[in-house]
């Protein structure tokens, strides 16, 4: 599967963004989806994560209550809709995907997935 990561850009404190990762190759709904961001210096870092079929979602306590996460498999497309943001989210954002997993689960570190976008800056300035 192939992954393309957009929607980044500059934005205030306090305000949103909507990222979304298109994926082509394959059959969408085949794959456990995740999100993960990193900043310069740092290692990346888990921020969302959806199964399936998108009815079980999981959060770092960083972003619990800000970003959510969704996805839909009609039009191959995963969301992170990112709320109240802060200078700290400043980061290159990651959409990842994993193939072969039960319906029912998410994965929260990035060894899990195989396939990987190209990530998209996201700047929120103070």
């Amino acid at each position: 599967v192939q992954l393309q990561a957009s929607g980044g850009g500059l934005v205030q404190a306090g305000g949103s963004l909507r990222l979304s990762c298109a994926a082509s190759g394959d059959t969408f709904s085949y794959y456990a989806m995740g999100w993960f961001r990193q900043a310069p210096g740092t290692e990346r870092e888990f921020v969302a994560a959806v199964n399936r079929d998108g009815g079980s979602t999981y959060y770092p306590d960083s972003v619990k209550g800000r970003f959510t996460i969704s996805r839909d498999n009609r039009k191959n497309t995963m969301y992170l809709q990112m709320n109240s943001l802060k200078p700290e989210d400043t980061a290159v954002y990651y959409c990842a995907a994993r193939s072969g997993s039960s319906r029912l689960i998410y994965y929260t570190d990035s060894s899990d997935y195989a396939y990987w976008g190209q990530g998209t800056q996201v700047t929120v300035s103070s």
